[in-house]
């Protein structure tokens, strides 16, 4: 084996470290400062509290609040296509064909996917307290296919392979192309699951509360989660960054410190 001061090795390993540790601290500012902005957005509940603030406020709305509630329909709610006695206020069902081409170049089956259809239903929904489930007040939630989040739920997925019949393999000889597989799938937002909302909360009558997209540019954001929930998946983040930067730190300082005193070392052997 080579001296540490002569392995390039190390010396890739102390460079790697660096570079590493000023990434992962990179991220680890971003993502606390992100949390930070996070933490000075007002929560609210449905309740007569957030009615009282907005009916002192002089605009009637808060331009950009968290609203946390149980999701309730505002009339009738869907029915999951797949999952027995499901009730929803928001259903996505996707179809998609996959199939699979010859490559003349390489001599391989490559697959692409195709004919993908995508059908979207919604009934208006509200929120509501958690601990009320029967209450006056609410918050209706506006648009909410315009805002972003992975507020759905996948309740069902399933591959339907293609049978290969006498069809198939005349397409594969003339077309050098073949059907795989159909998959199907369906997302919903559930009646009675917990969502927290980001966004602007307007009354309207003196009575009917609304969150709805932002004027500002700021972000509509629904989560599928309470807000603490929401928080803590975010405090987790931030302290994998740190952890991340403060191994990458030690690894680095104990590589340079090594290759330091083997330099101090031959210098000690050599006046002697």
């Amino acid at each position: 084996m080579g001296d540490l001061d002569t392995n390039p090795l190390v010396l890739i390993g102390v460079g790697s470290s660096i570079a590493l540790s000023g990434l992962f601290y990179h991220l680890y500012r971003q993502k606390n400062k992100e949390l930070k902005k996070l933490k000075e957005i007002p929560v609210f509940k449905p309740d007569q509290h957030l009615l009282k603030i907005l009916k002192a406020s002089s605009q009637k709305r808060l331009q950009y609040v968290a609203v946390e509630g149980v999701v309730q329909a505002d009339g009738e709610p869907l029915a999951s296509r797949f999952v027995p006695q499901c009730l929803c206020v928001i259903q996505k069902v996707a179809v998609e064909e996959r199939w699979q081409y010859w490559n003349w170049l390489t001599k391989t089956w490559n697959s692409r996917t195709t004919n993908r259809k995508e059908t979207s239903n919604s009934v208006p929904f509200n929120l509501i307290n958690r601990r009320s489930y029967i209450s006056d007040t609410y918050v209706k939630v506006q648009n909410p296919l315009e805002a972003s989040g992975c507020y759905l739920e996948r309740v069902y997925f399933k591959v339907r392979r293609a049978e290969e019949g006498l069809v198939t393999m005349v397409l594969q000889g003339l077309s050098q192309e073949k059907p795989v597989a159909v998959e199907e799938s369906e997302e919903l937002l559930r009646v009675g699951s917990t969502l927290t909302g980001f966004g602007e909360v307007v009354l309207e009558g003196g009575q009917v509360m609304r969150l709805q997209a932002p004027q500002d540019g700021r972000k509509y954001i629904l989560m599928p989660t309470d807000y603490r929930s929401f928080i803590d998946r975010h405090e987790r983040s931030a302290s994998m960054w740190k952890m991340l930067t403060a191994v990458t730190v030690l690894t680095g300082a104990s590589l340079l410190a090594s290759v330091i005193y083997n330099l101090v070392g031959k210098q000690d052997d050599r006046s002697k």
